[in-house]
């Protein structure tokens, strides 16, 4: 086998019915796909959707709810049904499966970040497989990750995983419109692709993501290091086959040649937790961007927005706007805004703890 540990996704199209109801029988096909990795040696661990679908096929209500209501409702109910289907397949094999339930919020701070991914590390060098989903129960809609696909990306490159595998119900990117019988896979794409032209827009029909968010994923995550594949969860034996036989039907977006450090993984992923934004001109671009690496400089900034505190994650942004990159700053905004422009001093962030897109 290629990669001796990897992250499975699956997505809520694979685990549901056509009616939104959680389809045991999907879930016993994936869980018997990953004891056949295991039983090769491979590390699993398992980012799955179909909470709130597991929640919302037992409970009823009478009641009108808001959507973050009924989403901690149902996630709160289903969370428990789910894991204990998980836990009794798995079993079947003599496997034990542990849960980890987390938030946006929560990996948001370094040290939480690790605290995680120490839980993992134990997990997987006792031979359980942890099954990893987002706290719906009390994640509100503003700190939410976009969707599993978000958070299996941080996973992966969390834990260090040689592949990072999402499971949809598509078999891959297509060349043109899917529905279009002479449209094919796009089989291999690398870092400078331009697929933008052939991502639909639309999320898929029981999770939050979409072919959009998937790709903006993979993408980062294959710059990273980790080689990532998108392919048909609801195709028997799916799992087993992307991972051995080249010939399937699939899209893999190969990895970079140059994995990128821990820290600078958790800072790519960090986007979601940033606080604050340093504007740069045009010159400090180049410097970020060119073969060299380079950290940011006070006298490349233009401006600062947002307060932020030393240590907090900022977005970086061009004069008109367009996001670049993600740092962890040395400096609070209100020094950050004293020394913007100026030459010498401290770099406000460090080459080390930088992420450009």
């Amino acid at each position: 086998m290629k990669h001796d540990r990897i992250v499975v996704k699956v997505g809520s199209n694979v685990l549901t019915k056509p009616d939104g109801t959680i389809d045991a029988r999907k879930i016993r096909e994936i869980v018997d796909q990953i004891a056949g990795l295991r039983s090769e040696d491979v590390e699993v661990i398992l980012v799955s959707s179909g909470a709130v679908a597991s929640g919302k096929s037992i409970v009823g209500t009478d009641r009108k709810l808001d959507d973050v209501s009924a989403r901690q409702l149902f996630s709160s109910v289903g969370q428990a049904r789910l894991i204990n289907m998980y836990y009794d397949l798995f079993a079947r094999h003599g496997i034990i499966c542990g849960q980890i339930l987390t938030t946006k919020e929560s990996l948001s701070a370094r040290d939480h970040y690790l605290n995680q991914r120490n839980c993992m590390t134990a997990m997987l060098s006792h031979g359980v497989v942890p099954v990893v989903n987002e706290n719906d129960a009390i994640s509100v809609t503003e700190l939410m990750f976009t969707d599993n696909d978000e958070l299996s990306g941080l996973v992966a490159a969390m834990m260090d995983a040689g592949c990072l595998v999402i499971l949809s119900n598509v078999d891959g990117i297509y060349a043109g419109d899917p529905k279009d019988s002479g449209s094919n896979i796009i089989r291999e794409i690398r870092r400078d692709d331009d697929i933008s032209k052939y991502i639909l827009a639309e999320k898929s029909g029981f999770g939050r993501g979409g072919m959009l968010t998937k790709c903006r994923i993979a993408k980062k995550v294959a710059d990273e290091g980790i080689e990532v594949i998108i392919a048909n969860g609801n195709r028997p034996g799916i799992l087993l086959s992307v991972l051995k036989d080249d010939r399937t039907e699939c899209t893999k977006f190969l990895p970079s040649a140059k994995p990128a450090s821990r820290i600078k993984k958790w800072i790519a992923h960090s986007e979601g937790f940033a606080k604050g934004c340093i504007r740069i001109n045009h010159g400090a671009y180049e410097a970020l961007t060119g073969e060299r690496a380079s950290s940011l400089l006070p006298v490349g900034v233009t401006g600062i927005e947002g307060t932020f505190e030393k240590g907090d994650i900022v977005r970086i942004a061009l004069q008109d706007g367009r996001q670049i990159g993600v740092g962890k700053v040395t400096a609070d905004s209100r020094r950050a805004l004293e020394s913007a422009g100026k030459k010498g001093g401290r770099p406000l962030i460090h080459y080390d703890y930088l992420y450009i897109d």
